[in-house]
Formats: C-alpha cells, structure tokens, sequence
C-alpha cells in the first residue's frame, strides 16, 4: 500500500514541478487562441478550462489506462514504474506539446502539423494513418463497451443492440457543434469516471486485509507454466520491453495526438495548456495507477500462495471479465454496476471523438467548410457505416 500511495504523489507533484518546466519551455503567450479568433460554432468554440479538462480526459482515457493496465499487473508491482516514469515524462509531455503545437497553427490536425514541419510526403502519409487509425480506434471503442453494456442488461439488449445504440450516439457526437452533445454529457461522464476511479482505490484498501496491495519489487511474476518432465518453468515473458507495449497508458499514444486538436480548437488561452493537456494525461495516469494495483492486489491473492497472478493471465489480462469480476467483488452487487459504468465511459467517450477526429483530419486535408451541416454529413456517414461494417469483422 505504500508503493501505491508513493506512486499517487509522485503523479501528483510531477504535475506541479516538472509540468511548469515543460510549460517554460514552450512559453505559453496571450495571443488570441483559435476559438477566440475564430469562432465557428461548430468545433471553433470557446469553452471553460474545467470542461476543456474533461473532454481531453475523456477523449484519451480510453480502455487503455484499464484493460492495459490490469495486463501490465501480469508483471506485478513494477508495473507502477512504468505508469508514473511514463506518464510524466513521455505521455504527459507529448500530450502538452501536441495539444500546444497544434493551438499555434490555428488548431490544425496532427497530419496538417507534421506537414508543416516534415515536408509534403509525410504530410499525406500522415493524412492516410490518421483517418485509418482513427476509424479503427472508433470500431474498437464500439464494439468494447458494447460488451460491457451487455454484461449488465436484459439479454435481449446483446452486443450487436448496443453497437447500433452506441453507433447513434457515435454519428451525432461526430456531427453536431461540440458544445450541443459532447460539452453538455461530458460533465456527467467525468462525474462517473472519477467515481469509478475512487470507489475502486477504496475497494482495494478496504479488502486489502484478505488481498495485500503488494510493494514494488522488481521481480518479474509474470505466471509462467511448469513443465511436468523437467520441472522448470516455462512461458515466462520479459517485463522489458513487453511492458511498453502491454500497458497502453503513459506512452506515447499517437491517438492522443489526434484527439488533442479537439481540445486545441476549444481553449480561451494558452495558459490553460498545462493544466487542460499535461493534466489530463498525469489523470489518466492516476487511473492507470488505481487499476494496476488493484488487478496485482485481486489476483495476486486469488487462488491461493505460490500461483501467481495465473488467474489473471487465465482469463486473458485486462478484459471485460477481469473488470466485470473486480467492479463486483471489490464494490458488491450495488457498487459492481456503477463502477463498471466508469469503466464504459472511458471507451465511449473517446470513439466518439475518433471519428469526430476523422471527419475534422478529413476537413482539414480537402480544407471543406465544417460549419455547412449537408458537407459534415456527406463525411460522417460513410465514416460511421464504414466503421460499422469493420466491427462485425
């Protein structure tokens, strides 16, 4: 418990001291950001830096700093490195440099910024990456917490039901102003995800009785199988470099890059950028934190000394059953739901903005007008039927 709570304080404080010096570096200025220069109405609007805050949360906190970061547990404590070394000084930094870069080129898509800079070629190429990992990210936050939804409802509201749903709500966050659908719900999504966040870390302290949140070690505890013949352990993976990739939170997330021009568009001053940018990723990260204890403290003890965290690795790491069993068992059946609908926001809330990210890199690339409502349709829906037809892949 105290490498966990030494870890929340080194989040926090490396926000404060080493966030001012990536601040000072860039040296934010009081020129007119884009959504007071020129406003548009539809993803030109200026907003206030708390739901500035929520939205780049919500827009980057997808199943990442949960699913990866229950799988990294398979590696034990050390996971905690990676999560805070990360996220103050990879994740965060990029967070705030491409938020910012792309404020100072009038809120221009990451394709459009990487052209300025690294010429023509990489301007297409990136162009090209952007809308198809976009479309693809979209498909995979359709289709995750759909899943989930279903774990909770009537069985006639299966998967491909809460697809379609989700799909609906997908075509207007991409398609209205960001102030009529994704600034009025998003400050009750945020209210959801910092419930689930807290009410998981108190869960685990609570039960940390029955199941020790462990202390940093870094012993690799990846469950390996035992070979009956010789007796030796085998299909142990290394905790490097297998750990950048596993948790997908405190990297650098070229995702992120793309959702930042969202936000970019949206903030009255360039002061605001550390705290909007920077502060959102050390967020996430504190959420990556919660759940990576809590997954190595609820397995760890499982099924009993001397096993490991091989009831995780049964299950498949950080999935909806693992999230579905831990909501459950740390909160009761009354706690379980309301948690796991944290857990359902975080996807949700950054598909939306996938293909929102889509259509503006789309705008951007053949320099369309966003404000003519009949030119935001003609791109939204063959995104949105496109990403649909990948989903039953």
């Amino acid at each position: 418990m105290i490498t966990f709570f030494a870890a929340l304080v080194i989040l926090i404080v490396g926000y404060m001291i080493y966030g001012k010096i990536v601040e000072k570096i860039f040296a934010p200025n009081d020129h007119a950001t884009p959504a007071v220069a020129n406003p548009d109405g539809v993803d030109y609007v200026p907003i206030s830096t708390g739901k500035a805050f929520l939205i780049q949360l919500l827009n980057i906190a997808g199943l990442g700093p949960i699913f990866g970061a229950i799988s990294g547990a398979m590696w034990g404590p050390s996971v905690y490195i990676w999560i805070v070394c990360g996220t103050l000084l990879a994740g965060a930094v990029h967070d705030f440099m491409s938020g910012m870069l792309s404020e100072r080129n009038d809120g221009a898509s990451i394709s459009e910024v990487t052209g300025k800079y690294l010429g023509p070629v990489m301007h297409n190429v990136m162009r090209v990456f952007s809308v198809v990992l976009l479309v693809m990210v979209g498909v995979v936050f359709m289709v995750g917490p759909a899943g989930l939804l279903a774990r909770l409802t009537p069985e006639w509201l299966d998967i491909k039901v809460w697809t379609v749903i989700i799909l609906i709500y997908y075509f207007l966050a991409t398609l209205l102003p960001i102030d009529k659908i994704i600034g009025r719900i998003y400050p009750l999504f945020g209210i959801l995800l910092i419930l689930m966040a807290i009410g998981i870390a108190i869960g685990t302290i609570i039960h940390s009785g029955e199941r020790p949140m462990m202390e940093l070690t870094l012993k690799n505890l990846y469950p390996g199988t035992m070979d009956s013949a010789t007796g030796k352990i085998t299909g142990v993976r290394p905790i490097w470099p297998l750990m950048f990739i596993t948790v997908a939170c405190g990297a650098i997330s070229g995702f992120h890059a793309t959702q930042s021009p969202i936000v970019s568009r949206c903030i009255k001053s360039e002061r605001e950028g550390r705290k909007i940018f920077y502060g959102a990723m050390v967020a996430e990260g504190i959420i990556a934190l919660i759940w990576a204890s809590a997954a190595v403290a609820f397995f760890w003890n499982k099924d009993g000394a001397g096993t490991g965290l091989s009831a995780l690795k049964a299950i498949g790491g950080g999935n909806s059953n693992s999230v579905y069993d831990m909501c459950v068992a740390l909160l009761g059946k009354f706690g379980g739901p309301i948690a796991l609908l944290g857990v359902i926001v975080c996807p949700i809330t950054s598909g939306d903005t996938a293909f929102r990210g889509a259509r503006m890199t789309i705008f951007d690339w053949f320099k369309l007008d966003e404000k003519k409502i009949r030119v935001r349709l003609s791109v939204a829906i063959p995104l949105l039927l496109i990403g649909y037809a990948i989903s039953f892949i």
